[in-house]
């Protein structure tokens, strides 16, 4: 198993946590110098917040990092960030963001690689299934998230 499925495999036990919480199944880790350094997962229904999705989390629960940290940084995301997250993704200068799928949700990943960070696309079957499964689910609960 190389890194990447290492990491994702720790944000989709964020994101298994947030399923089991009564929220959204997405995950996040922050992983500097091959360390993670903050974990998160969607906590809008758990804690009534406008902004809590699995990477604002996932930043909030790593503290405060330098802009030098940030910089040699990874963030995973069990989901294609969306418009927030992906903002926050910039303007922390985070250079490399791994999705594990964006077939449920894609969020502006073209937008974020033209300011030169590096977005990959992992198709994690596990990531697609729990999505899936949770739309098909809890439809109603899964627009509020996005806005629909």
């Amino acid at each position: 198993m190389g890194n990447h499925e290492l990491f994702m495999q720790q944000a989709l036990e964020q994101a298994r946590k947030g399923l089991s919480e009564g929220g959204i199944p997405i995950g996040s880790v922050l992983v500097l110098d091959g360390e993670v350094v903050g974990r998160g997962h969607n906590q809008r229904v758990q804690r009534g917040s406008a902004i809590r999705h699995a990477e604002m989390d996932c930043l909030e629960e790593a503290g405060r990092l330098s802009a030098v940290d940030y910089k040699r940084s990874i963030i995973y995301s069990t989901l294609s960030p969306c418009d927030m997250c992906s903002g926050a993704i910039l303007l922390y200068g985070i250079p490399h963001v791994v999705v594990g799928e964006n077939q449920t949700f894609q969020g502006p990943e073209d937008y974020v690689r033209s300011r030169g960070v590096q977005v990959e696309i992992l198709n994690n079957e596990e990531c697609i299934r729990l999505m899936t499964e949770f739309i098909r689910e809890k439809p109603q609960l899964w627009h509020e998230d996005i806005g629909e």
